[in-house]
């Protein structure tokens, strides 16, 4: 009897055991799947607003993923009647994580058609692809005309982030204030300001924060310009940026030290370091620096002198990508040798208001970017 009872109870802990096995193992499989090889397009500007025969000029980068090497060709499609569009170079070889670019070149004529028109462009290569979306306006010649450009024209972020985008405009006879606005594709949760708006020059910065909640993905968000030419006539410009949030991208801090103080009409260099946690190295692309807070002295604030984000301007990092940073280590832009003309740049404006009101102020910034590796 004791045999009887004895040998069914071992042969079932042993299948147990076996399950337990498999189970591991099957987990120990899926986690060490390697990523797929495949390309990322990037493009600058992400649009642009041109007249008929006038010709508009996009730098479209392809990165290397997942370890593909190999050639890829470049082409366009949705290109409007009466324009044409080319390459140069129409192709190029990549490594395994390296990127090269190519300008796309977009010549419109007098039969061009006037309006919006989205151009696909797709690089190919041996069982890869990918492919962007680039936005082209055509309008009919004006006496007065305004467009759209901003740096850089995709952002990297992760979730519960800040993305910044320089926004510049090019405005033929119209001298009066222009405004701006995001006319739709944010993340859900996220929210957009720009800083001037309205805009009396030809310069702004649009802050984009997601919430922590946002969902990963590639969001298109369309912009709009509009300011009256002398005649009373509102002009529009229409401009589209690329936010791509990203959570399994690798942890790293950003800080940032200026170098030298702020005062009314200087600008400063700003070294930014670079601290990963992680045992290997990483990939740093997509640096961006935003305005947080600005603090006024008790005495201005007592005294009613005003001090604001719009007293300050940012120049986003001008550098070359990806920055390199060794594992458990931290690194500089200077360390990095990373010419200092390529730092973001942080400007105090010179105006008559802000000269005792930011004197002694206190500015914080935020910081973002994408880091990749292995």
């Amino acid at each position: 009897m004791r045999g009887t009872r004895s040998g069914p109870f071992r042969v079932a802990r042993s299948l147990v055991a076996g399950l337990c096995l498999l189970l591991a193992l099957a987990g120990l499989s899926y986690a060490a799947q390697p990523a797929k090889p495949g390309l990322t397009l990037g493009t600058s500007p992400a649009s642009q607003s041109v007249t008929r025969g006038q010709t508009a000029t996009y730098t479209i980068s392809v990165t290397s993923v997942g370890g593909f090497n190999g050639a890829v060709a470049f082409s366009a499609t949705g290109v409007p009647g009466g324009a044409s569009a080319s390459f140069s170079p129409s192709s190029a070889t990549l490594s395994s994580g390296s990127t090269a670019s190519t300008t796309l070149t977009v010549r419109t004529s007098a039969t061009t058609p006037t309006g919006s028109a989205p151009i696909t462009v797709q690089a190919s290569g041996t069982k890869v692809s990918a492919t962007i979306t680039i936005g082209l306006v055509v309008s009919a010649p004006l006496s007065s005309s305004l467009s759209l450009s901003a740096t850089p024209a995709s952002i990297t972020q992760a979730p519960g982030s800040i993305a910044v985008f320089a926004v510049q405009l090019a405005r033929t006879n119209l001298p009066g204030p222009v405004a701006l606005a995001v006319l739709g594709g944010l993340p859900s949760g996220a929210s957009a300001a720009y800083t001037p708006n309205p805009v009396t020059g030809n310069s702004s910065s649009l802050q984009i924060t997601t919430p922590a909640t946002v969902a990963d993905g590639n969001y298109t968000v369309s912009l709009v310009a509009s300011g009256k030419d002398p005649d009373g006539v509102l002009r529009f410009a229409y401009l589209t940026v690329s936010v791509v949030v990203q959570s399994n991208g690798k942890d790293f801090a950003i800080s940032g030290s200026l170098t030298g103080l702020l005062s009314p009409g200087a600008s400063r260099p700003l070294d930014l370091t670079l601290t990963n946690p992680n045992k290997k190295p990483i990939s740093v692309t997509n640096l961006t620096v935003a305005l947080a807070s600005v603090t006024r002295t008790p005495a201005a604030v007592a005294q009613g002198r005003p001090c604001g984000p719009a007293d300050y301007r940012i120049t986003q990092y001008a550098g070359s990508y990806p920055l390199t940073v060794p594992g458990n280590a931290s690194a500089a832009l200077s360390g990095l040798h990373v010419p200092q003309s390529a730092w973001p740049q942080v400007t105090m404006t010179d105006t008559a208001s802000n000269q005792d009101g930011c004197k002694g102020a206190t500015v914080t910034f935020a910081y973002s970017g994408a880091g990749q590796g292995n």
